[in-house]
């Protein structure tokens, strides 16, 4: 606490301690209750994690409001607050509240710069030039957007450490001065602002307090991200108001192990704490697995809300029948409801689970004190008997006053009389309400709101999907604990009555659905167009193809697509022995289906695997098989349940894997295979996403180069790598015609191999170089080792493209480890367990990587081969028409047919992106199909063709 702060309160309050306005509510909490406020951090790195006190955090915040009002922020402008620890967040939240400034969380888009830097100009024009507040981390990381002001916390830190608090005066806002803008969740870009103002809060955290019957004797436990309403207003601002203790961890340690949940509870004694209702499902499969009762107490807790999506009523009696042995009170669970535009939860489910067992769906129970509710028919006014479904409608002090700078967004919202329109259909029993279904477009899963319009414009981009005839809705299995996505599609004559084409199809729509939203679709159903109800505005009517699947209508369809996939995938064949069926429940839990459906045959990534998945999949094996130190290697050359199980077997056998650079990420397909050349990191995992595009087109192969197994030396020369290479391509393919590329450095290698298959008399029909000229060794030149082990930090984004201009000069002074350390110590924690990378695994890298640029210093472009395509994109430098012109043009110097050049969108280190893979993949395999389908050379051409690539 700080130094002069008695039990008596905080100076602060003599000032304020009835100022208007949400800071009051802190200034309240430190003068009434000193000795409670908010604990950061996780239970297993200690019991109790420091309290930083409520009148901390009235300190904090008041010195970083005098920072902020240097900085430029004048009561009334909106500060964007770009900050993802609660610690950093809260302290920035409340400054903006007591220093008059009207708050906005934003949430990083890091793996995709172009769409971030459209949400920022985005919120830049709605909020009128906000201020933003942000780490210095994430500062570096910040796309370039005109015009956007930008502090960061730890320079404003520095300003308010020479603040005395009780010189900052609290500002004094009126209940309708907006404390809070929300925007509103999607992808788009296009995201409204909720406004939300001191009244609307202030009555909202009183009704809930007197509904939920909290008082500062108790302890509430948040473990979701702020980019979640309920995280700040039914997590944080709602036990603040009332005094109590909070508990703040984040959410990675609880997705992980939900058991997590559990043992927070009883490590802090909760009585309160909020969660979706998948939590839910994912703790009753938990506890359906424990060879042992867990060693917790449940009694502390009074109640568990549970909002952001439906609750099932199975769900929640089986989480409360469950748990009863650990004195879990049967009335705990609360269904509820809320929304931004009604301060997160405003309705509760306190008569749960005794008035709901006939029931598949929870009611969502009761209004708080101040909030009215009303169902309409479609017209929007005329009101409905007691029972009947229709529009729900809400209205009350705690109900938005509409969306800032957005009138038309506004005008929707409200009815002529002043109601609020929820989007959702109910009907109300007794006072109690139902909801049954939504009318807005929109898949709630796992508690976020995903908006079907957005994922069905990147869908309607793939080849052989018809446009206008894509419908993106939800569904939900009977007893499934979340909603589920449904993506229905009609495809065009060219993949009509081709199964081969149609199984490619459905894996990049999958491909596409995970890339975008970051998780699977349940069900991809093809259906005819005469399908697809249409309005007279030519739209689709998403909630009737809901009603239809649920229904049945489309049963024959879900069979058919089924049969095809187990075809294209070669028949189901059942895991055998204890081995594989243990693998078969973890893919089964990884692509969140049975155990039953997982063939033991099936390679991962043809079941719907992405990169990322690798090493969760890795990291689960590991837990299963504690002896099994697989590498990723293993999962990349062995993907099926049988072939892993294999080297799980043979995991005592010390013998090396001999080494083979040849990785196969897609085997099916006719066509001539695709070999793609690793980047200068030597890992070919960037290729995994893009190759799910070529399934039964044509395989598709990655080089990886050698070094990355134990006993493995390093290539001495370039001249080497090449050959190697080239053999390697020959063992799997004999003869041409051929097809190779190369990723940025990978492109002087897979030129140098052409030449080697060339001279040989073999013909290469295709050779890409993606994003790269010729001549490399003034970029190889430039690469010291600090350079290069920043390059590969970089692209294994432990940390920023921002960063990596400015630590190598930082770095240089350094020995080596502790160049390395740092760079590790700089990387987020998550991205380390990420990628299973310690300091001894980074070093053998960086090391197998600087080899690498070390062979590339020494190169020389030499010779022919007779033709290229160039893919190009944004350089790491200057501008693309630059590097066109001055770099890429340079390859007609080594071609004997002008090179061809197609542009990309995204930049060099991010044209095979989760945002840009899509177009990228379509573009490339266009040009594979007009290389590789042309007339063959002319009689003695490719003798000739040998010869001059000789020279």
């Amino acid at each position: 606490m700080t130094k002069g702060r008695t039990s008596m309160g905080h100076p602060a309050a003599s000032r304020g301690g009835d100022s208007p306005g949400l800071g009051g509510l802190l200034v309240r909490a430190a003068a009434e209750f000193p000795g409670h406020g908010l604990r950061y951090g996780l239970a297993e790195q200690s019991p109790r994690p420091a309290l930083h006190t409520y009148p901390r955090l009235l300190d904090d915040a008041l010195r970083l409001a005098g920072a902020l009002r240097q900085a430029g922020a004048r009561p009334g402008r909106t500060v964007a607050l770009l900050l993802e620890r609660p610690e950093d967040f809260l302290p920035a939240f409340w400054a903006c509240l007591l220093g008059g400034f009207t708050a906005c969380p934003l949430v990083p888009v890091r793996d995709d710069p172009q769409r971030w830097a459209a949400q920022l100009t985005h919120a830049g024009t709605l909020l009128e030039g906000p201020l933003v507040v942000t780490d210095r981390r994430t500062r570096e990381e910040l796309p370039a957007v005109d015009g956007l002001a930008v502090a960061t916390l730890e320079d404003l830190a520095a300003v308010a450490a020479g603040t005395d608090p009780d010189t900052v005066a609290p500002a004094t806002p009126g209940p309708d001065d907006v404390a809070l803008l929300v925007l509103t969740s999607g992808s788009t870009g296009a995201a409204k602002a909720v406004r939300l103002t001191h009244g609307n809060l202030l009555a909202s955290m009183a009704a809930k307090a007197r509904a939920q019957s909290l008082t500062a004797a108790d302890v509430t436990l948040n473990w979701i991200s702020y980019d979640h309403v309920a995280a700040l207003l039914e997590a944080h601002l709602l036990p603040l108001s009332v005094g109590a203790v909070q508990v703040h961890v984040s959410p990675e340690p609880v997705l992980a192990d939900p058991l997590h949940f559990l043992r927070l509870i009883d490590a802090h004694r909760v009585t309160m704490t909020f969660t979706p209702n998948f939590l839910l499902g994912l703790i009753n499969k938990a506890v359906d697995r424990l060879p042992a009762p867990l060693p917790v107490d449940l009694g502390c807790v009074r109640h568990i809300v549970s909002g952001g999506e439906a609750n099932p009523v199975a769900t929640g009696t089986g989480f409360l029948e469950r748990l009863a042995p650990y004195d879990l009170r049967r009335g705990a669970l609360w269904p509820a409801f809320g929304m931004t535009e009604t301060c997160a939860g405003s309705i509760y489910n306190r008569d749960f689970p005794d008035a709901d067992l006939e029931a598949e769906f929870a009611a969502v129970g009761r209004p708080v004190s101040g909030l009215r509710i009303r169902i309409t028919a479609e017209d929007g006014t005329t009101p409905l008997a007691e029972g009947e479904v229709g529009e729900v409608q809400l209205a009350g002090p705690m109900i938005t006053t509409g969306y800032h700078n957005n009138k038309e967004a506004t005008q929707a919202a409200f009815t002529d009389d002043g109601w609020f329109r929820t989007g959702d259909l109910g009907r109300l029993a007794d006072g109690r309400l139902t909801l049954v279904g939504r009318s807005k477009d929109s898949i709630i899963v796992n508690g976020v709101n995903y908006y079907s319009h957005d994922l069905e414009s990147v869908l309607e981009e793939l080849e052989g999907v018809e446009r206008s005839f894509v419908a993106a809705f939800p569904t939900r299995p009977r007893g499934g604990d979340t909603e589920q996505l449904a993506v229905a599609f009609a495809v065009t004559d060219r993949v009509a009555g081709d199964e081969a084409a149609l199984h490619r199809l459905i894996v990049a729509i999958r491909n596409s659905v995970v890339l975008h939203w970051g998780f699977r679709p349940a069900l991809l159903l093809p259906l005819p167009k005469d399908a697809f109800p249409k309005t007279s505005l030519g739209k689709i009517p998403r909630a009737l193809m809901r009603r239809r699947l649920e229904a049945g209508d489309f049963a024959g369809h879900v069979a058919r697509v089924e049969e095809v996939v187990t075809r294209q995938l070669g028949g189901h064949v059942a895991p055998a022995g204890p081995v594989e069926e243990a693998l078969a429940e973890l893919y089964a839990e990884l692509f969140e289906t049975d155990p039953s459906a997982i063939s033991a045959t099936a390679g991962f990534f043809d079941l719907g695997g992405t990169s990322l998945d690798i090493l969760r999949l890795r990291s689960l094996i590991a837990r299963r098989f504690p002896g099994a130190d697989l590498p990723v290697l293993a999962i990349l050359t062995s993907p099926s349940v049988r072939g892993l199980a294999a080297r799980i077997e043979s995991a005592h056998d010390a013998r090396p894997v001999p080494y083979d650079p040849v990785v196969p990420l897609q085997t099916s397909g006719e066509g001539t295979p695709l070999f793609c050349v690793h980047p200068g990191v030597g890992e070919v995992l960037v290729f995994v996403n893009l190759a799910k595009y070529f399934v039964h087109e044509r395989p598709f192969y990655a080089l990886r180069a050698r070094g990355f197994n134990p006993g493995e030396e390093p290539f001495e020369s370039f001249e080497e790598m090449a050959r190697t290479y080239a053999d390697a391509i020959r063992a799997r393919q004999p003869h041409g015609p051929y097809a190779i590329a190369g990723y940025s450095f990978g492109a002087a290698v897979a030129f140098e191999v052409a030449k080697l298959l060339e001279a040989d008399g073999e013909r290469v029909d295709f050779l890409g170089s993606f994003n790269l000229p010729p001549h490399i060794k003034y970029r190889m030149d430039e690469l010291d080792f600090v350079e290069t082990a920043v390059n590969l930090a970089m692209f294994l984004e432990l940390i920023t493209p921002q960063q990596a201009r400015t630590l190598p000069g930082e770095l240089r002074p350094l020995g080596r480890p502790e160049q390395l350390g740092r760079l590790l110590a700089l990387a987020p924690p998550d991205r380390l367990a990420e990628l299973d990378l310690d300091l001894e695994r980074f070093t053998a890298w960086a090391r197998l990587a600087d080899g690498l640029t070390g062979l590339g210093r020494s190169y020389r472009p030499g010779g022919s081969v007779a033709r290229m395509s160039v893919f190009y994109a944004v350089p790491l430098r200057g501008t693309k028409q630059d590097w066109l012109d001055n770099e890429l043009s340079r390859w007609a110097d080594f071609t004997r047919e002008a090179p061809r050049y197609l542009e990309v969108p995204g930049e060099h280190y991010t044209l095979m992106g989760p945002r840009h893979v899509a177009v990228f993949q379509s573009v490339l395999r266009a040009e594979l199909d007009r290389a590789l389908s042309g007339p063959p050379p002319a009689p003695g051409d490719e003798r000739g063709a040998a010869e001059r690539s000789a020279c």
